[in-house]
């Protein structure tokens, strides 16, 4: 593969918080009389905010926000078990010494995604794309479009870099060229990406003329 900067998911991409989110959503379901199976199944790689709108359909919008103000609270003060997945702090230090352009894309909040990456020791990029600054979260392209806006390459020039399928179909909509990382077997969108990986671990790069060139293990 061929382009000129990274775009990084932060949950389950580069930081492993499955246990933090879980925690936070089976609250919510415990509140809402919901089923936690369907919750859990329904929320990965969505903002929070599309996901209080499913769960509490026909509530005020007060309710909702309270709901929404709760589960941030939640989620950035509770970092137990956050830790760097393998290969992602190692990979993104390595675009730094190159000075190949990356940001992270991340349907969290800023105090969730700050926390998380101050929690897993994740370096912060130049370009931090977060819930707050698009109108339509993943699957929609909005935030990989404006990620790659910021660092200033077109879509098709970016490698979007997700483990969910929220994500991966957020990034195929913007053009960008995918990869898929820590993703279930059964995910329907690993038909269109263009590399599945176990890791990050298996990318391997070299930087010339403003191209990367990745190469895999």
């Amino acid at each position: 593969m061929k382009g000129k900067g990274f775009l990084f998911d932060l949950d389950g991409t580069l930081v492993s918080s499955l246990a933090v989110v879980e925690r936070a959503w089976l609250g919510l379901a415990q509140r809402l009389n919901a089923d936690p199976q369907e919750v859990l199944d329904f929320i990965h790689g969505k903002q929070a905010i599309t996901s209080l709108r499913h769960f509490m359909k026909g509530r005020s919008d007060e309710e909702i926000k309270h709901e929404f103000d709760r589960l941030e609270q939640i989620e950035a003060s509770d970092t137990e078990g956050i830790v760097a997945l393998p290969g992602a702090i190692e990979l993104l230090n390595q675009l730094d010494t190159l000075s190949i352009p990356w940001a992270i894309v991340t349907s969290g909040t800023v105090p969730i995604a700050h926390a998380r990456c101050k929690a897993a020791g994740i370096p912060f990029p130049e370009v931090f794309i977060t819930a707050e600054l698009v109108a339509r979260g993943k699957p929609e392209p909005d935030a990989y479009l404006l990620g790659a806006q910021r660092l200033g390459l077109e879509p098709a020039h970016c490698i979007a870099v997700e483990d969910a399928a929220a994500g991966l179909a957020s990034g195929l909509a913007a053009g960008c060229q995918v990869i898929a990382v820590n993703v279930p077997a059964n995910t329907p969108e690993l038909a269109r990406v263009d590399k599945v990986l176990d890791s990050l671990e298996q990318i391997t790069l070299d930087y010339a003329d403003n191209i990367v060139r990745i190469q895999f293990r």
